[in-house]
């Protein structure tokens, strides 16, 4: 409404836009799930409001339907309805799978009542007088009207409602959640606090009407700037977590995959028949991450015969001197064993020569090596720990003067 081009309310409802489109694909995989449809009703809704409340369009719908004012209502009546999708919003975040039944009841009297709130904001309308275009400052040109002034209060009073509602809850949420999560939320309130602070401007501008002043810049153009950064803040927020899953989903097989490099360098030799990384360029990185890990496991199961307990044991009790924890220091310990048994299989596997004096074939238990995460610390050991780096020297040099 401050800018004759709308530029501003349309860029806003364009955010909202795509964050809504952002989270269709979830909803298209879960079309069942009530949090991601009230999400979705609440972005869209607001876009809508921007879209519709620009100077452009309030000229325009009321061009169209021949009516002065008539893109009041319109806009009244959509922003009521986001207000409601906050309220639903509200209701759904704060309840678990056992209050579902629960939720669902309230989400249903919130919808009705929404409906309510609008149809008596269409009423009002028409049952008052507004025979002059007003495109940007119709709340206080006719802030003494009859009905028209109870239309005006009705939609603040429901805006303001579920804006302290998801201020109050995004707080909450705030303040037990950390990462992008919490980011957005943070952001998420910033900009709920900021529609409070509309909805004061709104206020104090009608109110001044009341009192015969004249305070309407605070309702035009001060209030619009306002609301129109307080919905890019929201939409950010919304956007904010869902682009950063995506980013990590996109991101995390590949940090994967770099992770595994130094344990499967270090079984390559092992691994004869693995495929090199060098041969998947055309391979999806899951599949690569899969290979790269079965090339590993593979490698693990052909030296096994040489990992020599009393090593694994002196690794064990040198690591606990300088590791932050006994888990670290067994991942330090599996690295140093493994490493000395890939220089004794490559001195002795070529030749089928017999196991060290005192081994039976039946090493130590690699308890890192069991599950995926383990597998990254065991190959971040590998190439950083100085500890598996003296295994490792040691083992070649015991090798070459044999």
């Amino acid at each position: 409404m401050n800018d004759p081009n709308g530029a501003v309310f349309y860029a806003a409802g364009a955010v909202l836009l795509l964050a809504g489109c952002l989270k269709l694909p979830a909803l298209w995989h879960n079309p069942k799930d009530d949090l991601l449809r009230s999400v979705c009703a609440l972005l869209f809704t607001a876009a809508g409001v921007f879209a519709l409340a620009a100077v452009p369009s309030v000229a325009a719908i009321n061009r169209i339907s021949g009516v002065p004012n008539a893109a009041a209502p319109v806009v009244y009546t959509l922003l009521t309805a986001f207000s409601g999708s906050n309220l639903v919003l509200i209701i759904r975040w704060s309840s678990g799978p056992a209050e579902a039944a629960h939720a669902t009841g309230w989400s249903r009297r919130c919808n009705g009542a929404t409906l309510v709130v609008i149809a008596v904001i269409i009423g009002l309308f028409a049952l008052g007088d507004a025979p002059v275009e007003r495109l940007v400052d119709l709340d206080t040109y006719y802030a003494n009207t009859p009905y028209l002034r109870e239309m005006i209060l009705l939609y603040l009073v429901a805006h303001t409602t579920a804006s302290v509602a998801m201020t109050v809850l995004c707080t909450r949420w705030a303040r037990v959640v950390r990462g992008p999560l919490r980011a957005g939320l943070v952001l998420i309130v910033i900009g709920y606090v900021l529609n409070l602070a509309f909805d004061a401007l709104k206020f104090t501008a009608i109110g001044a009407r009341w009192g015969g002043h004249d305070l309407d810049r605070l309702s035009w153009p001060v209030a619009p700037s306002v609301a129109a950064l307080a919905a890019l803040l929201i939409g950010i927020g919304f956007v904010l977590p869902l682009l950063s899953q995506q980013l990590v989903n996109l991101v995390g097989p590949w940090r994967r995959y770099y992770q595994l490099q130094p344990a499967w360098k270090e079984l390559r030799g092992a691994t004869p028949h693995g495929i090199a990384p060098a041969g998947l360029l055309r391979t999806p990185i899951d599949v690569r991450v899969c290979r790269l890990e079965s090339d590993i496991y593979d490698g693990i199961l052909a030296v096994h015969p040489y990992l020599d307990p009393d090593v694994h044991a002196l690794s064990l009790a040198e690591a606990r001197k300088t590791a932050r924890t006994d888990a670290d220091a067994a991942v330090i310990a599996d690295a140093a064993a493994l490493a000395h048994a890939v220089v004794l299989w490559a001195r002795r596997a070529g030749d089928h020569a017999a196991l060290p004096d005192g081994q039976s074939g039946d090493g130590p238990l690699l308890s890192s090596a069991v599950n995926a995460a383990g597998l990254v610390l065991l190959s971040r050991a590998l190439s950083k720990s100085p500890i598996v780096r003296a295994t490792r020297e040691a083992a070649v040099l015991e090798s070459s003067t044999r």
